[in-house]
């Protein structure tokens, strides 16, 4: 497959369709980032995993790991940038800030979100 360095072409496909039904237990240790304001953690979900973010003790994001730039390069995976400010597409050089909108590179459209709810120590995301 092309690398994600070609960005003549702005008709991207859609990321594929999966069922997003995820319940995550807060207090679990590898949740322990989630615990405060910023905070960010991968789960298993979506078409290539999730990017949880809390924004404080009541909102959390969740946000497909899938780039919207040539979703079906092997490649095409965001991350949480070691600084912790963005998250970003190496493969493609796409920036997204911590509410997944387009911060620079070829990306066409902003992360696919999912929907959460928390209730008590559980918080549970669907599509």
């Amino acid at each position: 497959m092309a690398a994600c360095s070609d960005s003549g072409n702005d008709t991207q496909p859609q990321i594929p369709l999966a069922v997003v039904n995820e319940v995550l237990p807060l207090t679990n240790q590898e949740y322990t980032a989630l615990r405060f304001d910023g905070g960010m953690v991968y789960h298993n979900g979506g078409v290539r995993g999730l990017i949880v973010v809390r924004r404080s003790a009541t909102s959390y994001l969740a946000f497909e790991r899938n780039c919207p730039y040539r979703p079906y390069d092997d490649c095409a995976r965001v991350e949480i940038d070691a600084s912790r400010l963005f998250l970003i597409d190496k493969c493609c050089n796409s920036q997204f800030d911590l509410q997944g909108q387009i911060q620079g590179g070829p990306a066409p459209r902003a992360l696919r979100q999912y929907s959460t709810a928390l209730s008590g120590n559980l918080l549970t995301i669907t599509n």
